[in-house]
Parts: C-alpha cells; sequence; structure tokens
C-alpha cells in the first residue's frame, strides 16, 4: 500500500499544532505556544501569517521533517461561508474568504493559508481543508427561530464529531450514513447534534448563544432579561458579547475554564461548584433529549466526546439522563489532528472526491 506523508496544521487563538503522518501513523506532533507579547504587533489574526509559518518550518526542520516529503497539507477550516460537510482544496475563492472572512476573524482560518501556502513550494503537493465549524447540513424545519428577522445557523465542532461518527460506524461494522447518532462535544464550548444518515440536521450555535451553557460560553439564556441587560446602560455590546462567548459559563460562576479545577472544589464541598457543574451537565442531557426526539426516538447510540469526556463525574451524569435513549458511548478528547490527516487520506486514496468551494 502506498504511503502519503501528510501535514496537519491546526492554529489556535494562542497556539498552532503541527503534525505529520504516514497514512493513519502520527510520526511527529508538536503545540507551538504564543504567548500575548508575541501576538500583541498583530492587529489582525491573518496578520499572524509569516510569524506562524516561520515557527511551523522551524519545527518541521528540527524535527528532521524534509517539507518536500509531504504529499499534501491540511489546514484546520475557518469561518468561511456555510458549506456542506467533506474536504476541499484550498483554490482562489477559498484564500480570499480565509483571508476576508464573512463571519469574523479566528485563528483557525490561517490553517488552510498556511496549508496553501506550504505547499505550493512542494511539487505535486496539494492543500486542503476539512469539516469546518460552519458544515451546514440542518433541515429547513431547524433554520426557523421564531421571528423573520432571526435563524438559526450551524457553527459547531464538526471535524471531530463527523470524525467520531464515522469512526464509530467502522467499529459496529455499519456505514455512518445508515445510521442515526446523536453526538455532544464536550469542550470550551459544547455542541450537540442529531446525526440523520450522515448528516447533521440540527445542531446548537455552539459559538455564540445557544444550546447548554459551558466552560467558557453562556448557552441559550432567557431572552426577556437579556434583552433587559442590552438596555440598561451597564454593559457595553462588547461586554454583552463577551458574557456570551468567552466569558460566560463556568467562568461566570466559578472564576475558572477549567472543569478539572472546579470538580476540585465540588470534592471539597464547594456547593456552589456542585450545584454548577450539575447545571452544565443537566443542561446537555436536556439538548440530548433535545436532539433524540429531532431523530424521532430512531437514535443507534449517544456518543460524548471532547476534552471534558475525559471526566467520569461529567458523563456518568449525562449518562444517567439520556441511557433510557440509546447506549452511551464515550469517547474522550478533540482528536483533531487526527481526523484532518484520516480526511486527507481518505481523498488521497480516491475513497471520496473532494469537493470544490
Amino acid at each position: 500500500m502506498e504511503t502519503y506523508r501528510i501535514l496537519a496544521i491546526n492554529p489556535g487563538s494562542t497556539s498552532t499544532k503541527i503534525a505529520v503522518f504516514d497514512n493513519e501513523r502520527e510520526v511527529f506532533t508538536v503545540t507551538l505556544r504564543h504567548t500575548a507579547e508575541e501576538l500583541a504587533p498583530y492587529a489582525h489574526v491573518t496578520d499572524q501569517f509569516e510569524f506562524r509559518y516561520g515557527l511551523i518550518v522551524e519545527a518541521l526542520r528540527e524535527n528532521g521533517i524534509d517539507l518536500h516529503s509531504l504529499n499534501a497539507v491540511i489546514g484546520r477550516g475557518g469561518l468561511v461561508r456555510p458549506i456542506p460537510s467533506g474536504v476541499y482544496p484550498v483554490n482562489d475563492r477559498l484564500e480570499h474568504d480565509l483571508k476576508n472572512s464573512p463571519l469574523g476573524e479566528h485563528a483557525s482560518n490561517l490553517g488552510g493559508l498556511l496549508a496553501r501556502y506550504i505547499a505550493a513550494q512542494i511539487p505535486g503537493a496539494q492543500a486542503f481543508i476539512a469539516d469546518p465549524v460552519v458544515v451546514d447540513e440542518l433541515q429547513d424545519v431547524a433554520r426557523v427561530a421564531g421571528h423573520p428577522l432571526f435563524k438559526r445557523v450551524s457553527i459547531f465542532h464538526a471535524l471531530n464529531q463527523k470524525a467520531i461518527a464515522r469512526a464509530y460506524a467502522e467499529q459496529v461494522g455499519k456505514a455512518y450514513e445508515s445510521m442515526n447518532l446523536v453526538i455532544a462535544h464536550l469542550g470550551g464550548g459544547v455542541s450537540v447534534g442529531a446525526h440523520r444518515q450522515g448528516e447533521v440536521v440540527d445542531v446548537n450555535n455552539a459559538l455564540d448563544g445557544d444550546g447548554p451553557f459551558s466552560p467558557e460560553r453562556s448557552g441559550s439564556l432567557p431572552t426577556g432579561q437579556l434583552v433587559s441587560l442590552c438596555f440598561d446602560g451597564k454593559y457595553s455590546e462588547e461586554e454583552i458579547r463577551h458574557m456570551l462567548c468567552g466569558k460566560g459559563g463556568l467562568v461566570a460562576y466559578l472564576d475558572t475554564n477549567d472543569t478539572r479545577v472546579a470538580l476540585s472544589r465540588v470534592a471539597k464541598g464547594d456547593k456552589q461548584a456542585a450545584l454548577v457543574m450539575e447545571a452544565m451537565c443537566y443542561n446537555v442531557g436536556k439538548w440530548i433529549g433535545a436532539m433524540a426526539a429531532v431523530l424521532e426516538g430512531r437514535v443507534d447510540a449517544i456518543i460524548i466526546t471532547g476534552g471534558i469526556a475525559n471526566n467520569e463525574w461529567v458523563c456518568d451524569r449525562i449518562r444517567r439522563m439520556s441511557q433510557w435513549i440509546a447506549p452511551v458511548v464515550v469517547v474522550p478528547g478533540e482528536n483533531e489532528m487526527e481526523a484532518l490527516a484520516l480526511n486527507t487520506l481518505r481523498v488521497l486514496r480516491g475513497e471520496v472526491a473532494p469537493k470544490e468551494y
């Protein structure tokens, strides 16, 4: 079997993760950390391109990875236009939208830009993104928000949810496209998706104000109270947006976004920490029930994934609320680098066709 060497790039707000795979085997990985002082000179995320590119090339060189040994480079997809799930070559149109995102700035937009730039230096190499957070497969009825000035949108942990769904289907000897799954990704944000025969037909907007609250996000809030808060003159629009995303959830209640810290306080008898942690699990359980209703109760499995899925205290409470619906499977971790590589490998092997942006 032919061996394909793949470089995966996953830029975050304060780090850049890179990994090299020979087919499914990870041969090298590192997380490059960026301090606030290092990033301070850059007014916009895209301004960080040269800085991050230099660090990536240096890390590869120091670890004996020859750029010309690469067959493909894949970057984490960013806030581009809503697209169906799949693997997308980085063409001119996609590069434009990564640089001029229609949905705002995010470090993940750099992934596709870096992938294309690096691949362009290697004869025969290809550049891709896969399953960005804006993957949109919502059924029409899920978009109706209750007033014509509003609509529900699909922003969620598509990369991990899709990869976990395919892996679970393969594990049980079925095709992902033949199964109904509810997948809850628990990280800095929480997304709960209804996967119906290969498509995520409903999911909460995990970015800025929908679904369960999480370590850093407020999730769905009482609408009337939110409107009053917006007009009482105490807070600016920016401050309220930060309440929804970045300074909501556990951070707002407990002054930490680390569930391990919160649970250590629970173990020491902190009643407020116990209530808030129980409430976070309770909200995830409620949304799992809602997504099961979307699937009309025909659910093959419920999968709990993401970094917080490493915590049995959390998983046990969600399991208690939802195991009556379907078997609950826990797959801890975000698995993003592996997911990027496997998506690329499927294209290089001709198992799936790339899609055009």
